[in-house]
Order: C-alpha cells, then structure tokens, then sequence
C-alpha cells in the first residue's frame, strides 16, 4: 500500500469503524492470507496497544499452529478444544475471557496476560479456518463491542 494509514482517535467504536475501513482497503487488493494476516496483526495492536495480537492457524483437524503476530513470544502449537484457541476453534465461537486464571485449561503462554479475546474465521463453508487472538495485559478488557467489531474484521477475512 504505498500510502500510509492515518492514526485512530476517538472511543472505542469509532477506532474500530475506522479501522474496519482501513482493513477492507488493505485486503481488497492483496489475496495472499499470510501478508493479510500479517497486516491485520499489525493494524489491530497499532491500534488498541494490546499485549499480544495474532492469529493460529488450523493445520489439521486437531491443531492449531502459530501465524503472524505482533508481540512477545508466544505458544507455536495448540491442540483443539485445549486453552481459550483451541476452544474458540472447537466451538466455532468467540470467547471472551476477563481474567484468563479463571479459564479452565488456560494456556500461559505469558505470565503478563490478564484477559483475552479469541474469535474464529471461517471459510466460504463456513469453517473455521484460523482465529484470532488478542490478549490484554490488563483485566476484563475485553467486552461486547470488541467482540461485534473483530468478529466483523474476521469476516472480511472470509472473503480474501
């Protein structure tokens, strides 16, 4: 993209109207899922200064494994139905987790993650296909806007 993107003011809905606009321009042009998701990672935690955001993709019908991110180190491989991803995938859901200790089976993959937020992407059959997630070093960051808006981001994923 040969112009730059503005930076996002505003409340929380506003930043992800805009940023839900910006993502649609990015991927409209560019259909590799990779350098999307790379991009996406970056507009997302650029954004709202999360502590980890990214995506794991599904490899087989029983693991996820890591894709593009942008923050610290993160866990590479991930089992269905195991940790806040695996269960977003199993259930086809999005999870919203305020304090991440009190999730059954959570997995730390960093010590300073506090809440998180995963939500699925499906495919044209509506499979789920990766999902993406982004943890807060803070608690209960995450509420219902998040999740209308990234679930939205999601899907114009599906289209790509």
């Amino acid at each position: 993209m040969a112009e730059e993107l503005n930076i996002i003011e505003g409340t929380k809905e506003e930043k992800y109207e805009a940023l839900l606009k910006q993502i649609e321009s990015v991927v409209a042009d560019e259909s590799d899922l990779i350098a999307n998701m790379a991009n996406l990672a970056s507009m997302i935690h650029e954004t709202f200064h999360f502590w980890w955001t990214g995506f794991y993709r599904v490899i087989s019908d029983k693991e996820l494994v890591l894709g593009p991110f942008q923050g610290p180190l993160a866990c590479t491989r991930i089992k269905k139905g195991r940790g806040v991803c695996g269960t977003a995938w199993a259930e086809a859901k999005t999870q919203i987790v305020p304090d991440v200790d009190l999730f059954p089976g959570h997995i730390a993959c960093s010590s300073a993650s506090r809440s998180e937020i995963v939500v699925p992407l499906f495919d044209e059959k509506d499979d789920v296909f990766a999902v993406l997630d982004i943890d807060s070093a803070e608690l209960n960051t995450f509420d219902e806007t998040d999740k209308v808006y990234l679930e939205k981001i999601a899907n114009v994923m599906k289209n790509v």
